[in-house]
């Protein structure tokens, strides 16, 4: 049986619960609850579960520092349970990408994420990327308003669509799974 280790990321608390940085934790949780996943238990630097999709066996992991941290959690429970990095896939938000949508892409660079920059230095940037766009302000290098939009919560228009992009979301993970990660970013990125 396969193994995955499938990494949400976002900031603990309450207070960030329904950021825009925040959606790598809302697919865990809804990818645990499609799976009838047990519940999280602290463990690794974070909050871990198991469970099974299909034939493959998923270890689901939300960091509990924030998110220049990240790495941390992520390589702990990686060299725990024996998950190498191309068998680990990491949700995050993309600014780069309009709301909405969703990109798989293998390696690569941190595009300036703080969570990704940490995995990367921790297990090297050779994971799988699940990219869920929250869209860019119009910001032109104004840091502080990009800082904002990330740590806002979604729009109202955003949040009535938000349930089908997190769906979205967990189907492109199912899809790794069952097809491979080449296959799955042609189907998902077209």
């Amino acid at each position: 049986m396969s193994q995955w280790l499938v990494v949400g990321l976002g900031n603990p608390g309450d207070e960030y619960a329904a950021n825009r940085h925040n959606i790598g934790f809302m697919v865990i949780d809804e990818l645990a609850r499609s799976i009838s996943a047990p519940s999280f238990r602290k463990k690794h630097g974070g909050e871990i579960s198991e469970g099974s999709v299909g034939a493959v066996k998923v270890v689901l992991l939300k960091p509990q520092q924030y998110m220049n941290l990240s790495g941390q959690a992520v390589q702990s429970a990686g060299a725990f349970f024996k998950i190498a990095p191309a068998q680990t896939l990491v949700v995050h938000d993309e600014i780069d990408l309009p709301y909405e949508t969703l990109r798989l892409k293998v390696g690569g660079g941190h595009g300036g994420h703080n969570g990704l920059r940490s995995i990367s230095e921790h297990i090297g940037a050779e994971y799988v990327r699940l990219r869920c766009g929250v869209g860019k302000p119009d910001a032109s290098g104004d840091r502080e308003r990009v800082v904002n939009h990330v740590l806002g919560d979604f729009s109202k228009a955003e949040q009535k669509t938000l349930p089908n992009v997190i769906a979205e979301a967990v189907s492109a993970i199912r899809l790794t799974f069952e097809l491979g990660t080449t296959k799955a970013m042609n189907q998902v990125n077209r």
